[in-house]
């Protein structure tokens, strides 16, 4: 498809597919219909692939901002308090963090995609797998809203002109969210033609789909009362994309070159190039001006274009790490010092997902990833602890690569349900640290009040673990209602 096709896509996007805001209160004008436009494969990979760019947009904040930062894994580093209210846990209605405006415009394109891909003329297995990417979209989306927010306006038709009954909607409740995410996934799963990356590891596929339906249950296992019967369909979901061409990679670090994307321990990851997209959240960790320092790892500039060093590691993270784990090198690079005398102290630098340097300067567009190998392996574990089995594989697995020759030290070994979990929860931060999924975890392992030091003294205010809404969507939807617990 031509450029001039894209653009063409893009503003039919524009003007069919925002799901809230002013837009929603007029009737767009356009001699093109939905009715005229979707004919044919282009017709609906276009508006896919502006789904994806959407998906982009926020993977270069909000997602990090949403699954991260409220954790115990950042803190301030020298300049700007933009990141404070997130790990200090201070937020209100009046300084709420992102709200779910991109999410439910990415819904809409979804829900677009779903009604209308079944009548495009194209050969059934195709048009079987572009719906199925249109169900893990959507799927995906509310995983991140219910999580988030809890119980949310369910849409599940698009929003065509203004219709007050598809547009203004109260908050359905979290185990109706959770229905429809747990049917869309089995319909995509049951669409794609097969356990491969059709398309590639920056689109969805069925590996995805059953790495998000494990994500779920586990969810659903632990947060709402799903018990034995949601641990089991997570841990069959894991075996399922165990089955797919997928592999851990022999170097951790390798994982998180910028020329080495989409290799075979990615599931799925939102691309990103140097050439378009928008910088990611590393760039509030990076200086605008450095000094020429030098990356002693990798020997290379650190390079200028950050953001003013607005966040951190935290000390508490950081010294989780023991200097014989292969990850804390490849995750961040700390102790840094420049100046002529140097007199200067360069915080902690993160190395995963800081793009790449090109004539001195950085570019900040590594991908997104949302699932890689060892990220289901642990929830295996995970799935296996609290069925009752030995989690010793998987965590072993994970650990042989981490430690190399010291493994022989870190050998896990089975104990109790309780401290496993300890252990379970505790990799999972070493190995998917600053990959947006210290705060779900938390969550999920019940663990947030106990471990997130800005929660310490708030235990039984379970309304914190998720956030409030921003007044402007109070405003414009009026029959949602604020977080409960957040409007007092």
């Amino acid at each position: 498809m031509n450029k001039y096709s894209n653009l063409f896509i893009c503003l039919f996007v524009l003007l069919f597919c925002s799901s809230c805001g002013d837009l929603l209160n007029q009737k767009p004008e356009s001699a093109i219909t939905n009715e005229s436009f979707w004919t044919n494969q282009d017709d609906a990979t276009g508006v896919l692939t502006h789904s994806y760019v959407q998906l982009r947009s926020m993977s270069c904040g909000e997602l990090f901002t949403l699954g991260e930062s409220r954790s115990d894994v950042i803190t301030r580093a020298v300049t700007g308090d933009i990141y404070e209210r997130y790990y200090k846990n201070t937020l209100s209605q009046e300084l709420p963090g992102p709200d779910w405006t991109s999410l439910y415009k990415i819904v809409n394109e979804a829900n677009l995609l779903i009604k209308y891909i079944p009548r495009i003329d194209a050969v059934e297995a195709t048009k079987n797998n572009l719906l199925a990417e249109a169900y893990s979209l959507r799927a995906y989306l509310y995983f991140v809203l219910v999580k988030t927010w809890g119980g949310v306006p369910l849409r599940v038709e698009p929003t065509e002109g203004y219709n007050p009954e598809t547009v203004h909607k109260g908050r359905a409740t979290v185990e109706e969210v959770f229905k429809v995410i747990k049917e869309d996934l089995d319909n995509a799963i049951a669409l794609f033609q097969d356990n491969t990356f059709w398309a590639s590891r920056n689109r969805f596929s069925q590996p995805f789909a059953n790495a998000l339906k494990a994500d779920v249950y586990l969810w659903t296992a632990k947060r709402c009362g799903g018990g034995n019967a949601d641990l089991e369909t997570a841990l069959a979901a894991c075996n399922e994309v165990l089955k797919a061409d997928v592999a851990l990679l022999p170097n951790f670090a390798d994982l998180f070159e910028f020329g080495n994307k989409s290799n075979e321990e990615i599931i799925m990851s939102i691309a990103n190039t140097i050439y378009d997209g928008g910088e990611n959240y590393f760039k509030d960790n990076y200086s605008g001006a450095d000094g020429g320092m030098i990356d002693p790892i990798s020997g290379e500039v650190i390079g200028t274009t950050g953001n003013g060093m607005a966040w951190t590691v935290s000390d508490l993270v950081k010294n989780q790490f023991t200097d014989d784990d292969s990850r804390k090198e490849a995750s961040f690079v700390d102790g840094l010092r420049y100046g002529e005398d140097n007199e200067m102290e360069y915080p902690a630098l993160i190395r995963k997902g800081r793009g790449v340097v090109q004539n001195g300067q950085r570019y900040f567009r590594s991908d997104f990833v949302l699932y890689r190998l060892a990220d289901v392996l642990l929830m295996k574990a995970e799935a296996k602890n609290a069925l009752g089995q030995d989690p010793s594989e998987e965590m072993n697995l994970i650990r042989k690569r981490a430690y190399g020759d010291n493994f022989d030290k870190h050998i896990f070994v089975n104990r109790s349900k309780e401290l496993n979990d300890d252990e379970i929860l505790k990799e999972r931060l070493l190995e998917l640290v600053f990959e947006g999924k210290r705060w779900w975890d938390l969550i999920r392992f019940g663990k947030a009040f106990d471990i997130v030091p800005s929660l310490n003294n708030k235990k039984g205010q379970d309304h914190m673990l998720l956030w409030p809404l921003s007044l402007t969507v109070l405003t414009r939807e009026p029959q949602v209602g604020q977080t409960p617990g957040w409007g007092d």
